[in-house]
This record gives C-alpha cells, structure tokens and sequence, in this order.
C-alpha cells in the first residue's frame, strides 16, 4: 500500500506530543470549566473485575477533581473488595456509599444516574447497550474492549457514537493502542514508506486461558457464568474479538481503518475442553484479505504449556515493522526509544476533553475494529468465508438481548447430562443465514 498520509511528520509529531502531554494534564486541566455545577467530576463504574477497577485508577489518576460515587457488579463481594482496594489507594476521594452498591444485571441504571462519567468493562454483551443508555442520559463514557459481542451490538454502538456526536459528549476507546505514542510513530514511518508498500500482517495473542472463577455453593447458575463470563460466548463473544481485537485494531489503523473485503477461520477445543471453560474455543485462526490484496494472518490461543506470544508485524517490500516493538527492520532501521503508558494516557485524554469542552469520540474505529474481530469469530464457528459486505449488514445476535437480561432469567446456554456446555461446529453451525 503506497498511499501517503495527509498529515505531515511536521504535524504529526506535533499532535503526538500534545498526546504524551496529556499523562501530566490531569494538575493541569482549566478549573473554569465545571462538571455537575462544581468543579467535582463523578465517576461510577459499571463492573467491578480488574478492567474496570484498572480504569477507576487510571480515571482518578488523570484529574485530581474526580470522585468515584457509584459501583455496580453481578457478584456482591466484588463490590465491596474494589471499593476497599480503592479507598486504600485514592482515600477521601472514594465517596461510594452502601447505597451506592448495586448488585445485580440492573444496577448499571443506577450507576448512570449518579455520575457524570460511567466506566463500562464487564461483560461485553452489554457494553454497547450500557454506552448508549449512559449517552442517552447526558453522561460521558469510557467503554473497554470489545465494543460488541455480534452485529447488532455493533449497529448499537454505532447509535451511540452517533448520538455522543450530537450530545457533544465524550465516548472513549478502552482499544488503548492508539494512545500509545511509540506506536502511533511507528505507523506514521509506515505511511512515510519507510518499509515500501505493505504485503501482509502477521498478528499474535496466544497465551494461557482467562482465570476460572471457582463456583460458590451460593452461586445459580447465571451469577457463575457470568462471574467467570470469558468463558462464554454469549457473554464474551470469545478470543477473537475479546483479545485479538487489538491487534485487529492495529491493523485497521496502519491500512487507514478500510475494512477489509473478507476473512476465512479456523477454530476449535483442544486442550481446555473441560466444562469450567464453558463454551468458547482454545484456538482461532483467521486470514482476513483486503481489495488490495494485502493479507491479514491472525492467531489466538489460550492454552496451557505453550508458546506464549504478543506481537503485531507488518510486511513490506523494502523491509518490516513491529508495532508492539516499535521498531523498524530493513533500509530505514529505526527503533523508538520513548516510553507511554496509554491506559493512562486514554483517561488523561478524556478528562482533558471533558474538562476543555472539546468532546473526544473513539466510535468509528470502535466499531470497526471490533466488527473486524466478529467476522472472524463468526467465521471460525461456522467454518465459512465472510464478506464486510454481508456482515456490516446483518442484525445476528448471540442472543438474547441485552436489555431483556436480568436477573431471575436462565442463561441461554446450560450444561448438559455430563456437566459439559454445548459449543459451536465448523461446517454444522450456521449463523448468518
């Protein structure tokens, strides 16, 4: 791929160092410009699992007028362990009350209601249809990977970055990697043609299994799955768009976020086959091909004693880059020799938006990035190709709905006579129609 980028290193440099500068805004941030009738910026957070209470940190961390006010989870004890751990860390500015508590699939209704920030990272069925609700209520949102569990999720999320347009309201990627300086500057060489014209990606995240949350006597059976929801498809939406989304967004970005044209998968249960690990497969692979016929090779595993690896490599004519390394190899060998946390970097820049009026909104990489993840899982299950054409275009659902869950509901999955879940079949399962 030859095309050059408009922007200029001049200025590219320049918007780069702007971005790094927002890690020490947070002491920095115009007090003129007031959140809620007063300088205070409440914050709730929707899940308590170490995403979200990693994004609480890194929220508070960002602007010293933050208050953390409101705590929603499935799993009570949850709850009260990140409001413990927090206190520890950030003290008076942990202002959650016991009434602030809400336990259950409904208490994100009440964790919008009482903040002007909602943090969304718990289970990924609901990330786009909680976006939207916190959007509709006038709040701004950080929502982690992935965005989207299946295509209808997506056509929501695309509603709510379209309404956080028209709100003027932030809505924040938790796909940090476009926060990162070192890489956004390694991208930039590319464009230059430091590496000449892009052949193909290679794309590793294999690693072991998410952890299993063991199954308290005083669980039912929807409270344990969706406490240990990685494990589940229709809550997770599995490996490709749980994890290998970001190196899928990494690729959206370095071929000017075009989709690709369509993908083919392999997938399966090899090793991780007991029925802890519920319903999603051990290992994927998925070529996606662009119209220009740059080839996307893409692997996840999570696999106990194995080859572990994390890397994003581009291929070209005259030499190839890696992205998570930022470093070039070939004519113009170049390696970046800075350093940038962008789960920081992500909220230094949303509070700063907020705080200036100049509303930042992540949603057109959100969405495509992660249906990119969800072609691929789709065509993993099924065992079939997929078009973008077809795919962009379909309301597919691992059902059901997010805003019919709650909590007396039976999950859609159950295990069978031998404890074990059922899964998905290549060249059996259809899903697409």
């Amino acid at each position: 791929m030859n095309k050059k980028s408009e922007t200029t290193r001049r200025d590219f440099m320049k918007n780069a160092a702007v971005l790094a500068s927002a890690a020490v805004a947070g002491a920095a941030v115009p007090r003129n410009v007031r959140a809620a009738g007063s300088d205070i910026i409440r914050i709730g957070m929707i899940g308590c699992g170490s995403r979200c209470t990693g994004a609480a940190v890194e929220a508070l961390t960002a602007d010293p007028g933050t208050r953390l006010v409101a705590m929603c989870d499935v799993i009570p004890d949850r709850i009260q362990e990140k409001r413990k751990r927090l206190t520890q860390q950030f003290q008076d500015r942990i202002a959650v009350d016991d009434d602030h508590c809400f336990a259950g699939l409904g208490g994100y209704r009440h964790v919008i209601e009482a903040s002007d920030v909602v943090l969304i990272a718990c289970a990924a069925k609901f990330h786009p249809w909680y976006a939207l609700q916190a959007l509709e209520a006038g709040k701004h949102v950080f929502v982690e990977k992935p965005h989207g569990i299946d295509p209808l999720g997506i056509q929501t999320l695309k509603k709510a970055a379209a309404l956080a347009e028209e709100k003027k309201l932030c809505l924040v990627s938790g796909l940090q990697s476009r926060y990162h300086s070192g890489y956004a500057e390694t991208i930039q060489r590319i464009y230059d043609g430091d590496i000449g014209e892009i052949i193909s990606f290679e794309e590793n995240f294999l690693r072991a299994p998410y952890a299993v949350t063991q199954r308290e006597p005083w669980m039912s059976e929807l409270q344990w799955q969706c406490s240990t929801q990685y494990h589940f498809t229709w809550l997770s939406g599995d490996d490709v768009p749980q994890s290998l989304v970001h190196n899928l967004d990494r690729v959206s970005w370095v071929m000017h976020d075009v989709p690709p044209l369509k993908c083919h998968g392999l997938g399966g249960r090899s090793t991780m086959t007991d029925h802890i690990y519920g319903t999603v497969f051990d290992h994927h692979s998925v070529v996606y091909e662009y119209e220009n016929g740059v080839k996307v090779f893409a692997f996840c595993r999570t696999t106990d004693n194995c080859f572990n690896d994390n890397s994003s490599i581009v291929y070209g004519t005259k030499g190839k880059a890696s992205l998570l390394g930022t470093e070039i190899w070939g004519d113009k060998a170049w390696k970046w020799k800075g350093s940038c946390n962008p789960y920081q970097v992500e909220h230094d820049v949303l509070f700063r938006a907020i705080r200036s009026g100049e509303p930042v909104n992540n949603g057109a990489y959100m969405a495509q990035s992660t249906l990119m993840g969800i072609m691929g899982q789709i065509s993993c299950y099924t065992g079939e190709e997929i078009y973008w054409d077809k795919i962009s275009q379909s309301d597919f659902s691992f059902g059901p709905r997010p805003e019919a869950c709650n909590d007396d509901m039976e999950p859609p999955v159950l295990p069978g006579e031998d404890g074990s879940y059922p899964t998905f079949r290549p060249g059996i399962t259809k899903l697409l129609g």
